[in-house]
């Protein structure tokens, strides 16, 4: 017997994203599910160099729509438990959390710069 049924909440995480979904089909291994609301905006940017800007695509990623629909496979689904929210307001919880994220990322950054530099001065002025 398999833990998935039809009509389960599930948390599913797809390409750097992470979505409440329902599950519409079990296919042993793998779910059909649709989504249902937005937990964590995709992370743009390539994946495979972080933090570099320079590189030949530089990746735009979209949150998944609502109700799209997605294989994704059974062993990696959590069950979710709390209230379904709203998919337009998730989207725009999930967007501004990642971009405050990356505005801290962007001031932390800077202080760092600002204490090499003082560093600098310090190290190399004599």
């Amino acid at each position: 017997m398999s833990l998935w049924q039809t009509g389960d909440l599930v948390r599913v995480s797809y390409r750097t994203g992470e979505y409440v979904t329902e599950v519409l089909e079990n296919h042993g291994d793998k779910l059909l599910v649709k989504v249902l609301a937005v937990l964590k905006y995709p992370t743009q940017g390539d994946l495979h160099n972080p933090y570099e800007v320079d590189v030949p695509l530089f990746h735009q990623r979209p949150a998944l729509s609502y109700q799209e629909k997605i294989m994704v496979p059974s062993q990696t689904v959590i069950r979710y438990g709390g209230a379904v929210p709203d998919y337009k307001e998730s989207v725009q919880t999930a967007l501004e959390r990642e971009m405050d994220k990356l505005r801290k990322m962007v001031t932390w950054a800077q202080r760092c710069l600002d204490e090499l530099e003082a560093l600098r001065k310090e190290t190399f002025t004599n």
